[in-house]
């Protein structure tokens, strides 16, 4: 059955984060009403989206790991996004972005395939020694730290469903009403704290949105490891 959780436009003063940590605290009690069943497994976007799963899989007392994810750029604007890439050979194109793709120059595979080499890097820095991402018979919970036009989280979910997740969940602290419209329809159950009616930029959302560096991302898939060592599925 399809759950949602999610405020409305103009419901209610809208909410803002203190850090990535305070947001994923409140995220994990939200996410824990879905009353989700084990096994679950706790997936962070990284890198931004890591600190806030690592709350998450601690509200629900759940293991965390990493689905690597990437976005891809307008060339000469990197923040704008014309699609994703995600582990498994997952494409996503944003909607908007289809009357210029044909004329792109360097054309979007080309530009997609420099983000496939971050994102390989990411994977093996972030799993070392681990072995490849296997979803089979999880519900799987993905998180990030906002989504604003949801096309990463889209290739995420894509990605998770060709891995095998039984279920998967979506959540962030903040989403455009769009991305939230995107990703709603792809997921079996959202929950996403703000839904404002005008989401020029994530970090716009938190009093302190520094940039993550791998070694905190590594340092806390660390930690949440050693509160659950990983156990493959059955």
């Amino acid at each position: 059955m399809m759950q949602r959780w999610r405020t409305a436009p103009g419901e209610h003063a809208t909410l803002r984060f203190h850090d990535r940590r305070s947001a994923g605290e409140l995220l994990g009690a939200a996410v824990s009403k879905l009353r989700l069943q084990p096994p679950i497994l706790v997936l962070g976007l990284p890198r931004g989206g890591v600190p806030v799963a690592y709350e998450v899989a601690s509200a629900l007392d759940a293991p965390l790991d990493v689905l690597t994810v990437r976005k891809v750029g307008m060339p000469g604007e990197p923040e704008l996004a014309i699609g994703a890439i995600a582990t498994g050979g997952v494409v996503v194109h944003e909607p908007g972005a289809a009357s210029f793709l044909a004329s792109l120059q360097p054309p979007f595979p080309v530009l997609a395939a420099a983000q496939q080499r971050e994102l390989r890097r990411r994977e093996q820095l972030y799993r070392h020694g681990l072995p490849p991402l296997d979803l089979t018979g999880r519900n799987v919970v993905l998180v990030d730290d906002g989504l604003a036009t949801g096309a990463t989280m889209l290739a995420a979910i894509r990605a998770a469903r060709k891995l095998g997740a039984a279920s998967v969940a979506v959540a962030a602290p903040v989403a455009s009403p769009e991305a939230a419209a995107r990703v709603s329809a792809e997921a079996d159950s959202t929950v996403f704290l703000e839904t404002p009616d005008i989401l020029f930029a994530v970090g716009e959302w938190y009093d302190r949105f520094e940039q993550l560096e791998d070694i905190e991302v590594s340092g806390l898939l660390a930690r949440a490891a050693r509160r659950h060592p990983f156990k493959p599925p059955v």
